[in-house]
């Protein structure tokens, strides 16, 4: 079980990348009304479980283009799971979502909604939520951001012109956006009580910061190259006397434009450094 409740932080350095494309506004990187550049927290949980995939946990909520088993959704891989179905149709909500916890890292780390028609509860259907102890926050600019648009053209196309077979068609134009240079921040908790509700342990704490040191390995993509995003800082609180509101402990946290920060010392509160990998 989780012995002490968790705070953290993590400051992120981007240079000429996309750090989170806006589908709803041409994939272009996402700004807040007030100019601030974000990266959304299911982005970030994405990037992690990412991560705890690659260092072999179980992972439930999968991308479609990252996986590591048949299943092409949700619902597949927990009807298939093998000690899922042992539980049988009248396996209850609380024994269902005990055995989820068990099985899926991201499930007893992040929560889920399992909602699903049929299978049990009399075949009318699973509908269980189960609230995780570890929350993450969007991931803000300390300033505001430039976002820059570039005019890119393909050198083939992508159908043949059968009038014309030389001519360039319109799906050659395209435009790519980044931003130059930004330094972001983002903070999270990790709940004792929840924790104890889904078997999340010390243990799993730790290899949840070992992925968020690793945040963007092997997350290289024509938006993101390699080496244009990076974990410049990871900062981790341990509760160790008494419980601190999180507000409190994430204030102590003053990051600065240039990537560097104080920390302000918290009785009862024990904060470590470390460097992202």
């Amino acid at each position: 079980m989780l012995s002490k409740k968790i705070d953290f932080a993590i400051i992120i350095g981007v240079r000429n990348a996309n750090p989170n494309g806006d589908p709803l506004n041409g994939n272009r990187p996402r700004v807040n009304y007030d100019g601030f550049g974000e990266i959304s927290d299911v982005c970030l949980k994405r990037k992690i479980r990412n991560r705890l995939m690659e260092d072999g946990e179980d992972i439930l909520v999968q991308s479609d283009d990252y996986r590591n088993d048949n299943w092409r959704s949700i619902k597949d891989r927990f009807d298939n799971n093998k000690n899922i179905a042992a539980l049988g149709k009248k396996a209850s909500s609380d024994d269902i979502a005990d055995a989820a916890c068990k099985e899926w890292f991201d499930v007893r780390a992040f929560g889920q909604v399992l909602a699903f028609k049929g299978k049990s509860e009399k075949d009318g259907g699973v509908s269980i939520a189960i609230r995780g102890p570890v929350s993450i926050q969007s991931a803000f600019s300390i300033d505001t951001v430039d976002v820059e648009s570039l005019q890119i053209t393909k050198s083939v196309n992508l159908e043949t012109n059968e009038a014309n077979p030389s001519k360039k068609t319109g799906d050659t134009i395209g435009q790519k956006h980044r931003i130059s240079k930004g330094i972001y921040a983002t903070y999270g908790s990790i709940n004792r009580q929840l924790a104890e509700k889904t078997h999340f342990s010390d243990k799993d704490a730790e290899k949840i910061k070992k992925a968020i040191l690793k945040l963007f390995e092997n997350d290289e993509s024509s938006a993101r190259p390699s080496g244009s995003m990076e974990v410049l800082k990871v900062i981790w609180w341990t509760h160790t006397d008494q419980v601190v509101s999180s507000a409190k402990v994430h204030r102590s946290l003053n990051v600065k434009s240039d990537g560097t920060y104080t920390l302000t010392a918290i009785d009862g509160v024990r904060a470590e450094e470390f460097d992202g990998q």
